[in-house]
């Protein structure tokens, strides 16, 4: 299959792509750098701006026949408590959490849904279950997305594909485990863990 992995130059990005391009499927990574995109193993490496709708749009023109999304353009600010949660931040949230997954979904919709088996696929937070004053911007941001990302589902009902959204309480690297052996990284999911599993959507 072909899938499109947005964020690709992320961390879960690059272990998503190598757990894709292992299991056989050819992998389009996108992301804003194309330097960092050199570190992504993929079929394709695409550098674009996806909080640009328009450039986005002709990415999927260019592009053509696809078969999956995995959305994991994102990150985190917040803390501070409701004061703390600035407009600054907000912004950036917005951009990254929601904006540009309505752009990709937006772009890639009518070719995932015209796939055998299309799938689109977004990693959210478990902070959804319960709220805190510090996430306030990232949690209401993420539950934005998981409720765009139903709608897009909803659009697609008529077809083969299917949309997914795999919670996580954060992640963590193998590297991180050995930069810093005295944390113990509670309830952290590996993202080797998580790309398997995201893998495994297009099994």
């Amino acid at each position: 299959m072909r899938v499109v992995i947005a964020g690709a130059t992320s961390a879960l990005g690059i272990a998503t792509a190598a757990a894709l391009t292992e299991a056989g499927h050819e992998v389009v990574a996108v992301g804003r750098s194309a330097e960092r995109l050199e570190q992504v193993q993929a079929a394709e490496r695409v550098a674009a701006d996806l909080a640009d709708f328009a450039a986005v749009q002709q990415l999927a023109e260019q592009l053509g026949a696809v078969d999956g999304l995995v959305h994991l353009v994102g990150g985190w600010r917040g803390g501070g408590g409701l004061a703390g949660q600035s407009d600054e931040d907000f912004d950036w949230l917005e951009t990254n959490v929601l904006t540009a997954l309505r752009n990709t979904t937006r772009a890639f919709a009518a070719a995932i849904g015209a796939s055998a088996a299309g799938r689109i696929a977004i990693v959210s937070t478990t902070g959804l279950e319960k709220p805190t004053a510090g996430n306030a911007s990232y949690v209401a941001l993420k539950a934005a997305a998981e409720t765009w990302l139903q709608a897009v589902g909803h659009e697609l009902r008529e077809t083969p594909a299917e949309v997914h959204i795999t919670r996580v309480k954060a992640l963590v690297t193998e590297q991180e485990r050995i930069d810093s052996p005295e944390r113990k990284f509670p309830g952290y999911s590996d993202v080797t863990d998580v790309a398997a599993e995201l893998a495994g959507l297009f099994a």
